[in-house]
């Protein structure tokens, strides 16, 4: 099994579901219909591996599976292609893209793993009809701050960037100076405009570091749904509210879940 010897039974499920004696919701769904569902079950294999949860992340990975064996199945029904078709066309890239591993060449480390690979990705990008431009890969839909990360890495990848991380830090107090400036004139347009900025010179600085933004946010938000819960436990257990209560009371509560949670 440490193959995947049985992908084969989850196809013939799927197409079970979806045979003239399989499931009425199942049949009714496109690829439109189920794109909310892949971007969900994603976002479920990430929560699962942030968890460090080996058996939850093995189901969730299961669950993203059932979407790619869906939306490839729909696929087949269509006569485009079928379930083999991206597994050998996914193999295939994986072995022209690392030619290191594959062709003999050699790199250096990390970084020069990923400058061969950029470089023979843009090889390949040249052969085909429509040219999209070095950023045309970075999916429009990607959340925005992760989207930023890898629009970074794009532009880097051809030259466009900060020399160093101290570069990159600098931009961030520029625009952070360009957002105080509009917020003291009013301008919410403006404010706008300098705060996506402002976000976009972070998630910049934070590649420059070797960091990654939309993980620390993760953490960051964990941090503090965490803290949240145990200070509005807290107060639950007083009989008290945290809407009742006073700022000073909600600051007491909150240093208690800080040194709880530590």
């Amino acid at each position: 099994m440490e193959k995947g010897e049985n992908l084969p039974e989850l196809v013939d499920v799927m197409r079970a579901l979806l045979g003239p004696e399989g499931c009425p919701w199942d049949k009714e769904q496109t690829l439109e219909t189920l794109r909310p569902y892949v971007v969900e079950e994603a976002h479920e294999v990430v929560d699962a591996i942030d968890r460090g949860e080996p058996k939850l992340l093995r189901e969730e990975l299961g669950d993203l599976l059932f979407q790619i064996v869906f939306q490839a199945e729909l696929a087949r029904q269509k006569g485009w292609f079928g379930l083999g078709d991206v597994v050998k066309g996914i193999a295939e890239k994986m072995v022209r893209r690392h030619p290191w591993v594959f062709g003999g060449e050699d790199v250096k480390g990390a970084a020069g793993a990923l400058n061969r690979w950029e470089a023979q990705k843009a090889k390949e990008k040249k052969k085909k009809k429509k040219k999209r431009g070095a950023l045309g890969g970075v999916p429009i839909a990607l959340p925005a701050l992760l989207r930023a990360l890898r629009v970074g890495e794009k532009a880097a990848a051809v030259g466009y960037d900060w020399p160093d991380a101290d570069g990159v830090r600098a931009k961030v107090d520029e625009e952070l100076a360009e957002l105080d400036a509009a917020r003291a004139e009013g301008d919410r347009a403006a404010m706008e405009h300098e705060l996506g900025d402002l976000l976009f010179a972070l998630a910049s600085w934070a590649r420059k570091e070797g960091l990654d933004p939309e993980a620390a946010l993760r953490l960051s938000l964990d941090r503090f749904s965490a803290r949240f819960r145990h200070a509005e436990l807290a107060a639950d257990a007083r009989g008290e509210s945290l809407r009742e209560l006073d700022d000073a009371a909600r600051d007491a509560l909150w240093d208690e879940a800080k040194a709880a949670l530590e």
